[in-house]
């Protein structure tokens, strides 16, 4: 996760700025404090805890609201002198209700990205009664097909011009798409770097 001996609480008096992130999107949705045994804890138990300056004791994210900030990865910077905690919020964190403190709305594209990763997880792990697994059981063939299904019924949607099948048939064309990828020992991010190359 981290090393915190090699931090440096030294700058601001034992503390030290945690910038908490959502893992699924990138966006920021906090900044707090915390002090060695405030970041010990967040590691122990797998839930953000902070330091309050007001209060000057420990406290952990949603102890009262329900909405904790489950952690999924702790990096610093160079210095080693601020931290960026990646987390899977429970609910919004600002206690204002939001999503985030800085008024960031939630638009999760990069939740593409961690779908790309979960559909290559399932086709390791082929677990029971998934509709991915069964797809990749049933193999290349069948996935070449679905992908064809589903464009067909986009290019439906869309003659149409019905805005919420369009949406609807777009996602399933998505997602079997990621899974013709992940077939081929692909994923978006081979996509993404195709696109970056073509935008000059």
């Amino acid at each position: 996760m981290i090393d915190i001996s090699k931090l440096n609480f030294s700058k601001l008096n034992g503390l030290i700025p945690a910038i908490i992130v959502d893992y699924s999107s990138d966006k920021i949705l906090m900044l707090g404090f915390m002090n060695k045994e405030a970041l010990r804890i967040s590691i122990e138990s797998g839930k953000v805890t902070f330091f309050s300056r007001t209060k000057n004791k420990l406290w952990t994210k949603g102890e009262t609201s329900g909405n904790f900030l489950l952690i999924r990865n702790i990096i610093s910077d160079c210095d080693n002198d601020t931290i960026i905690i990646y987390t899977e919020p429970q609910g919004p964190t600002c206690h204002l209700g939001n999503y985030s403190c800085f008024n960031i709305p939630n638009e999760n594209i990069n939740f593409l990205l961690k779908l790309g990763e979960l559909v290559n997880q399932r086709k390791k792990d082929l677990p029971e009664n998934s509709y991915t697994t069964k797809l990749f059981k049933e193999g290349s063939d069948r996935i070449i097909q679905k992908v064809g299904e589903e464009a067909t019924e986009v290019i439906i949607a869309a003659k149409n011009k019905s805005k919420q099948q369009i949406i609807y048939e777009t996602a399933d064309l998505l997602y079997h798409l990621i899974v013709m990828l992940a077939d081929n020992e692909l994923n978006l991010t081979d996509l993404v770097k195709e696109l970056e190359s073509r935008h000059k």
